[in-house]
């Protein structure tokens, strides 16, 4: 699977005023930024977000954040991981079903032609046979 499962160090700092909680080691795609930067409604999550008093975002709801994101992401990236191994999958065996398909022609054909080489052999000899008796 893509992104492996090693472990990876993850840090929270506030800055020197307490409003932005940094969050080292932790890297996103753009589409992770872009759906943390929307507003949360209340109707659509559970627990919106939480401020403190000072106005920074609280740092349990911000890790519970980031990690539901990265899931999401992870989630995404296994689930398009699995359709390209279905598609590789599915690809083969038509390859596959293809040849046995083909050998089954070839081996159809062989018996084919034997069985008529047979057949006019019998009719050549039946045919000198009753020119000998004529």
């Amino acid at each position: 699977m893509g992104g492996g499962s090693s472990t990876r160090r993850v840090t929270f700092e506030a800055d020197e005023n307490e409003n932005i909680t940094v969050v080292k080691g932790v890297r996103l795609s753009d589409n992770v930024i872009d759906r943390m930067k929307e507003p949360s409604s209340p109707s659509g999550r559970a627990h919106p977000q939480q401020r403190s008093t000072s106005g920074a975002v609280n740092e349990e709801e911000l890790k519970k954040r980031i990690a539901e994101e990265l899931a999401l992401e992870r989630a995404r990236r296994d689930s398009e991981a699995q359709k390209r191994r279905l598609k590789q999958e599915s690809t083969y065996g038509r390859d596959e079903l293809g040849k046995l398909v083909e050998r089954e022609r070839a081996a159809t054909n062989e018996h084919l032609a034997r069985a008529i080489l047979r057949e006019r052999a019998a009719t050549e000899e039946e045919r000198q046979k009753a020119q000998r008796f004529v």
